[in-house]
Order: C-alpha cells, then structure tokens, then sequence
C-alpha cells in the first residue's frame, strides 16, 4: 500500500526588504507540498492506523530529501513546520493523521537535527485554500523571532478527494525582530528561569 501521488509543489521565497528596510541576508522560507489521494474520503473508516503507517513513511523521507535539498543542507534550516489540508470530501482527521505520526515528522526531525516539537495546522478546504505552515525554532521553542507562518496556495489542489501534505522551512527568524523572546516575559514575571518547574 503506497500513496497515490497526484503532483509535488515546491513553494520558495526570498524576501530582501521588510518593514522599508533592507535586510542584511534574504529572508527565505520555503516549503514541499505532496498532493496525495485521500483513502478515506467520502466514507467513515474507524481505524485509520493502515494507512497512516504505510504512508507516513513513503512521505515523510521523500519530503524530507526534496527539504534538504532545497535548503543545501539540514543545519541551514533553523525554523521548521508542518501542515496539511484535507478537502471538502474528507475529514480533518485524515489530514491530522497523514501528519501526526513520528513516521512521517521523525524523518525531518532527524535530518536537521531539531530538539524542539513541530508546529502544525490541519485543516480541511478546497482548491486554492490557504496553506498555512507555522514555523518556529528546531531547536528552542521559545525564540520569538522564528515564530513564522508560510502561507501559500495550490490553484488546483486539494480536490475533494485528496489531502495536501506540506513540509516548511526557514532559514533564519524575521529580519528585524525586536519584540524579545518568551524568556524575557517570564524573567519579567517573576519565574525562575534556572527552575524549570517554576515555569
């Protein structure tokens, strides 16, 4: 049992103002989009496991190479994320299933060597829905400034009976960042930021 995969989409931007300002290196994020027939669609199935472990797999290493190749290297990648959007035959669980498995997201994980969880969205749509990949930070989840969300849209995907399944990636926080990062907030709340029971 292997996913029937309709197209791949690479979605990559460089953004060399923000905010009126140069920056000092392009701001790139980027993304690989799987568009794959939905093998529950138009049916309630109860167990869901079958598929999510033949897929999650099949997607998640070739997802993960066509990641890697795109950034040079997974140590050139410091924000990562995921998403996927089911469509309108479908259920949101489908697409939180394709996703949320540590057969399809260890294979990223492991090849840029992150410490921190990945962010998610699961939601359902049509063609052209919006895409939205949070991102933060592989290694620490509290730096604000690669809290980023990647949006973009496939004009003929998902179709009724497919799910979009997304990787994202950022090779560095926002340019100009200076809103601080979580451990401020808390230092300034009080918490000890040495107990890490205390936060």
């Amino acid at each position: 049992m292997t996913p029937e995969i309709r197209k791949i989409v690479t979605y990559d931007e460089e953004v060399l103002i923000e905010g009126f300002k140069p920056t000092d290196t392009p701001w790139r994020m980027f993304a690989v989009a799987a568009v794959v027939k939905n093998p529950w669609a138009g049916r309630f199935v109860e167990d869901l496991k079958p598929e999510i472990h033949a897929f999650g797999p099949v997607l998640g290493e070739m997802m993960t190479e066509r990641m890697i190749a795109l950034a040079g290297s997974g140590d050139a990648i410091e924000a990562y994320g995921k998403a996927a959007v089911v469509g309108l035959n479908g259920e949101v669980e489908h697409a939180s299933g394709l996703i949320h498995t540590l057969r399809f997201g260890n294979f990223y994980r492991e090849a840029v060597g992150a410490k921190s969880y990945l962010a998610f969205t699961n939601t359902r749509g049509p063609a052209n829905a919006p895409i939205m990949v949070p991102l933060m930070d592989k290694n620490d989840a509290g730096r604000r400034s690669h809290y980023l969300t990647l949006q973009f849209a496939i004009p003929d995907a998902p179709r009724d009976d497919e799910i979009v399944v997304v990787l994202g990636a950022a090779t560095s926080g926002r340019p100009h960042h200076r809103i601080g990062d979580r451990y401020q907030d808390l230092k300034d709340l009080g918490h000890d930021l040495d107990n890490p029971a205390a936060v």
